[in-house]
């Protein structure tokens, strides 16, 4: 069907609901258990959540929408939490409403927006998680990279926040522009991924992992430490791994 910046396509796969964007696999849900996780980079946001704000309830807010699967199963692993999604589509945000079993608010808002712009609105020191996911065509539009909403997500973020991004691991140098602009803005940070994505051997997800307040060693060896034992085990990269793509 279309939707308004392009066509979503809905495919049924065992006990669940493939949401695919423009061919794009977009959003996974299970029909049947909304904490199952099918994407390989949301189970390591899940498991870095876990290690860094363990079994409480919390404020997140989802920069790029889509099927919000993360969202939905934060809601159930983590009952009384309040969350947002800024989803660009109108149609999709509309959409998926009626597809899938999605919160009501105020446990989840939808909010129509771009991402870049909706992002210094957000009311400062709010947000216990900030998700970055927003993709258009493979690969994150270049007003959702900048320091600029780096900043305005820091920002957002309480004292003890996280922010979470997914971002791509090719092309190389565009990966490394970001993960140098992360490292100016939150002083610091790790990525969670497998070698072959991180050393350029293959294409996939690098989920970036920084906090209002520096990550402490003993944090970062304990987001290692849960990600080694998903089920497609990774590893969490200082940001200053000479391994990591480069600007």
């Amino acid at each position: 069907m279309a939707t308004s910046t392009g066509v979503a396509r809905l495919e049924r796969r065992e006990k669940g609901v493939l949401l695919l964007l423009d061919g794009t696999e977009s959003s996974w849900i299970d029909l049947v258990d909304p904490t199952h996780l099918d994407f390989e980079y949301q189970q390591q946001m899940n498991a870095v959540l876990d290690v860094l704000l363990p079994g409480v309830p919390v404020r997140a807010a989802h920069l790029g929408g889509a099927g919000c699967a993360l969202a939905r199963a934060w809601e159930a692993l983590r009952p009384g939490s309040t969350q947002l999604a800024v989803e660009i589509d109108a149609v999709l945000a509309q959409r998926v409403r009626e597809w899938f079993d999605l919160p009501r608010a105020p446990r989840l808002r939808i909010r129509v927006g771009d991402a870049a712009e909706v992002a210094p609105s957000l009311r400062e020191g709010e947000w216990d998680v900030v998700v970055r996911d927003v993709f258009t065509a493979g690969r994150v539009p270049a007003s959702c990279r900048t320091e600029e909403l780096m900043r305005a997500c820091r920002r957002a973020l309480a004292p003890d926040g996280v922010y979470l991004a997914n971002t791509v691991s090719a092309p190389r140098q565009e990966a490394g522009a970001e993960l140098a602009a992360v490292r100016r803005v939150f002083g610091g940070g790790i990525v969670v991924a497998d070698a072959a994505c991180v050393r350029g051997r293959r294409r996939g997800n690098l989920v970036v992992v920084a906090g209002r307040s520096p990550l402490t060693p003993g944090q970062v060896q304990e987001v290692d430490r849960a990600v080694r034992r998903l089920p497609l085990p990774v590893r969490a990269w200082s940001l200053d791994d000479p391994a990591l793509p480069r600007a």
